[in-house]
Order: C-alpha cells, then structure tokens, then sequence
C-alpha cells in the first residue's frame, strides 16, 4: 500500500509532553483529507514481577478516563534517554523498587490512528523494596498482586488499561509460565 502524502504541515500545540499539528495529505487514490497527529515523546512501561509471582501495580487517578485506574508502573522518556534507563527510573519513583534485570517485552503503538507515541515494555525481576520519589504532580498507591489476580482483574475489566493489559498477557504468555 502506498503511502500518504503530505502536502501540508502545521503546529497547533506544543506543551511539556506532546505536540500537536494537523496535517493536509494526499491519499493513494489522489484525493485529499486532512490528518490531526499528536507527537509525543515515547513511553515505557514496566511489569515488575517478584520471586513469588506477585506483579506491583500502581493505581492513581487519570483525568482523560475521569477516574482512578489500576496500571503497571510507566513514564514518558526523558530526550535522548535510554528506555531501559527510563524504566528503571519509572519504577523506583512511582513504587520505590529497585530490579537487578530489565529486559524488554515488546514495543507498540498505544494509538496509532491520531499518535507516534512508542511504548516500550519491559520485564522486571530481583525486586528490592525502596521508598517511592513520586513528582509533585503524582498521587500513587502501590499494590502487590498475584499474577492469576491481576489477569482476573483484566477479565472483569477492574483493569482497563492498554499497556498493562499487553504487559501482563505478554508475561503470563511467556514460555514455561503456565497459564492460570
């Protein structure tokens, strides 16, 4: 399939976290429309799981969604920040742990349709408990859950949200992890 053309090209926003610009373009068939991009830094998120199969979960409120929701630890890359090195920052702020390993799970586009927002996901093993370094704008409660909970949690809809429903399925999923 060919791709888009742009034709034209102009800001609208520019904020701490994105950037929005709307987009004229030509279409395979000739003719034209009209996209809204939001242009966001990249992301990570991370599924940290313990020696006895419990995932930390953090839950806080997000106003888009209008109420508080359960997630996996994430945050947005700083520029030019390494995704491992993020994080590893993300989950010692927002949870106080500490992982010996970081390894990745899977990357994706969170909404591809209107954003180039990347989100990186990451497997965290050998936890160690700190204290949290929440920034000021930031309201986290912390939870240890079984993994055959959170996946429940995922099934009654409790959990909603993308990238901690990919991030727990990819490691429920994982070769030799047997499938509540």
């Amino acid at each position: 399939m060919k791709a888009e053309r742009t034709l034209n090209s102009r800001l609208v926003y520019e904020g701490r976290l994105i950037r929005l610009r709307v987009d004229e373009v030509a279409l395979p068939n000739g003719r034209r429309t009209v996209r809204e991009v939001v242009e966001a830094r990249g992301a990570v998120g991370i599924v940290a799981l313990d020696d006895e199969g419990c995932v930390i979960l953090v839950r806080q409120y997000r106003r888009p969604a209008g109420r508080e929701l359960w997630e996996i630890p994430a945050g947005t890359l700083e520029p030019g920040e390494d995704p491992a090195a993020c994080a590893r920052r993300e989950l010692a702020e927002e949870t106080g742990f500490t992982a010996q390993e970081v390894r990745p799970l899977a990357g994706f586009y969170t909404s591809p349709g209107f954003c180039d927002e990347w989100m990186h996901l990451f497997l965290a093993r050998g936890l160690s408990e700190g204290p949290q370094a929440q920034e000021d704008d930031e309201s986290i409660r912390v939870a240890r859950v079984p993994l055959a909970d959170a996946l429940a949690m995922i099934r009654s809809g409790e959990i909603c949200d993308a990238k901690t429903v990919a991030g727990l399925l990819l490691v429920a999923l994982r070769p030799g992890q047997p499938v509540p």
